[in-house]
């Protein structure tokens, strides 16, 4: 993201998450060094098979339960894309990482066809 347009949303009462992806991270590494898969990026491809921004929408929902941005206690909308922009939204309730089982996915109210 650019300086200026960081900027510019916390300016407008936008809180900007910059943190580790929730499916990568020491996982990733484990595969760069060792050649195996580790549980969450086996995760990262079970959800890309709703797509891309499937995957991204739930992932930024466990970052920013993480970091305390967004309540565990109520559903959020959630969305997600890839390099090009957001294409999917998900109404969802989140929860930290470490709770990943609990997450529950209520709606999908846009994706694209695949």
């Amino acid at each position: 993201m650019p300086p200026e347009a960081r900027t510019s949303l916390e300016e407008a009462g936008a809180r900007v998450l910059t943190a580790q992806h929730a499916l990568g991270g020491i996982g990733r590494a484990v595969r760069k060094k060792l050649g195996t898969y580790e549980i969450e990026e086996i995760m990262a491809f079970t959800l890309r098979t709703l797509g891309q921004g499937a995957k991204v929408a739930v992932e930024i929902a466990l970052m920013a339960a993480d970091a305390g941005l967004i309540s565990t206690q109520e559903p959020c909308l959630s969305l997600g894309g890839t390099d090009r922009g957001a294409d999917t939204a998900l109404l969802l309730r989140p929860v930290n990482a470490q709770n990943f089982f609990d997450l529950k996915i209520m709606e999908i109210i846009a994706k694209p066809r695949l």
